[in-house]
């Protein structure tokens, strides 16, 4: 007979919060200004597998497309990648107006990466910038952490692909 009580005290509790949490969201959307155009960030679609990089369509490129887990990233900010997005609308493609629209090589820069303001506008040196910049600096973090021989609390994150033929497989 106690169980059956706390079952069902369990269960009026579920619904008086579940009750209340509609209500509250019912609320919260009534209250919200949002433009023809906006989108909201509860209604964006985001992509959770692999998402394939190639080169723009008037390009013939020298390697192979590039397989990038979207999903595995998702521990960072959106905005480090997508740097122009202003949270509130649909992200822009990296080639588009403005970004990285230069679809003709500059100037190559140093084996360094060291970009100039007018490289980066190239969309493949910001792709590698961004890309191979990121799992370098990951990298040298984990060997650090390694080298200081403390005891983690959490697992460090594993550096990406840095070489040609990591992200760009040969195709056989």
């Amino acid at each position: 007979m106690h169980r059956i009580r706390i079952g069902v005290m369990c269960l009026m509790m579920v619904l008086i919060l579940g009750v209340s949490l509609d209500a509250a969201g019912q609320e919260e959307a009534a209250g919200q200004d949002t433009d023809a155009g906006e989108q909201k960030l509860e209604d964006m679609l985001i992509p959770m597998g692999v998402i394939v990089i190639k080169a723009h369509e008037s390009i013939e490129p020298k390697r192979s497309s590039v397989e990038f887990d979207h999903a595995l990233h998702f521990i960072n900010d959106c905005r480090i990648c997508h740097h122009k997005w202003e949270g509130k609308t649909q992200i822009p493609l990296c080639a588009s107006a403005e970004c990285h629209d230069l679809l003709k090589s500059p100037k190559k820069p140093t084996r360094y990466l060291v970009y100039t303001a007018t490289a980066i506008l190239y969309y493949k040196y910001a792709y590698h910038k961004m890309c191979v910049g990121c799992h370098k600096t990951i990298k040298v973090k984990r060997t650090e952490m390694e080298m200081s021989y403390q005891v983690l609390k959490e697992k460090l994150p594993r550096g990406g692909p840095t070489g040609c033929v990591e992200c760009h497989p040969k195709d056989y």
